[in-house]
């Protein structure tokens, strides 16, 4: 199963430098005697820039809900200076970040610290259970990273001046997002982060499944392989009909590459792609996804999880599939029927499957 990362440091220092997103309004200048004080036009616009902080500008999506109250005395007090003219006196401290861990297995990396700690001030959770009347108060935005810290109401609770919570990726169905918004907190992700990454890891499965990659290379390494068998060479991908289901931003994605490969695309989504976008890639659209199932070679799934996508593919779907189909899932691992997956496989309704996700992550070892 291959896992892509999120955001990376780069792209997150390139997104900054370009400021794509959030960019202050104009700020009201109050003269007070030789000094000017300015301040923000409004309140929510600090939630914003700490959001616009935590994801790459250029990708993120901030999630408006109610507003909680909020007391945004962050000002930066100017005055004359040397050369008699305006310099800064006092600045404003930074906001406090919270996140579940550094390095290690599941922590934010390393290589992203130091342009977290040019906005932020970091603390872990292990820093906030520990003093946590001191810290409470303080905490003004979370960093999920790996689905961590876990956001519960407990937590939400205990941090009464909470802003926004940053997912570090595109996916939020780990969350309460109905929980969260009852806060007044402000949630923000990254949709357009993983898109190629994602799409890529879709071609890369396709292709590792048709050409038998994986059993390929374990036969290489076996120290009792003579020869590889003549008809162990795979599926040909040229010219083969491969069905997408959910053609948003990945999906498309997948289709371009696909096009390189001179297959033959189908599609099935709950809004159909202009006629200019099904040229461009030479896509077809099938309003029934069992037409899209009983033509396709290969079926990719690129989905939202979501209550009525959950194991959205089961028996039946797979069922009208060739037996000579591959299923690969680059979505959620919910989305599929997982025990109707395995019998599938077993009972060779379908030849292959290729999981980029699974429910649940990592599956069990035996």
């Amino acid at each position: 199963m291959i896992v892509c990362p999120c955001v990376c440091c780069r792209d997150l220092e390139v997104a900054v430098k370009r400021d794509f997103v959030f960019k202050l309004l104009p700020l009201p200048e109050v003269v007070q005697h030789s000094y000017t004080r300015i301040s923000l036009r409004k309140k929510a616009i600090e939630t914003t820039r700490l959001a616009g902080r935590l994801i790459h500008p250029a990708v993120c999506r901030v999630h408006h809900w109610t507003k909680r109250n909020m007391d945004p005395r962050w000002s930066y007090w100017t005055g004359p200076n040397s050369t008699g003219e305006a310099g800064i006196m006092e600045q404003r401290e930074l906001p406090v970040l919270l996140v579940n861990e550094v390095g290690g297995v599941r922590g934010v990396l390393e290589a992203h610290m130091e342009f977290l700690k040019k906005h932020f001030h970091l603390i872990t959770m292990k820093e906030f259970l520990k003093n946590k009347k001191h810290w409470r108060k303080k905490v003004q935005a979370i960093y999920l990273w790996w689905h961590k810290p876990i956001i519960d109401r407990e937590l939400l609770e205990s941090l009464p001046d909470l802003k926004v919570i940053a997912n570090s990726g595109v996916g939020m169905d780990h969350l309460d997002l109905k929980l969260i918004s009852s806060f007044g907190v402000k949630m923000a992700n990254a949709p357009h982060a993983v898109s190629s990454s994602t799409a890529d890891t879709g071609m890369a499965l396709l292709l590792a499944s048709a050409r038998r990659l994986v059993e390929g290379c374990q036969i290489a390494v076996s120290p009792d392989t003579v020869c590889f068998a003549a008809d162990w060479l795979g599926d040909e991908v040229n010219g083969a009909t491969l069905g997408i289901i959910g053609m948003g931003r990945i999906g498309y994605k997948v289709a371009l590459r696909a096009k390189a490969f001179e297959m033959k695309i189908l599609y099935h989504n709950r809004n159909r792609r202009t006629e200019e976008e099904e040229q461009a890639v030479g896509a077809i659209y099938c309003t029934k996804i069992e037409d899209l199932l009983q033509q396709s070679d290969f079926v990719m799934l690129v989905m939202s999880l979501t209550p009525q996508t959950h194991k959205l593919f089961g028996k039946k779907e797979l069922e009208l599939m060739k037996p000579t189909a591959t299923l690969i899932n680059i979505s959620r691992g919910p989305v599929v029927d997982q025990d109707a997956l395995v019998e599938a496989l077993q009972t060779g309704v379908i030849k292959a499957a290729a999981l980029d996700v699974t429910y649940p992550e990592p599956l069990p070892r035996f």
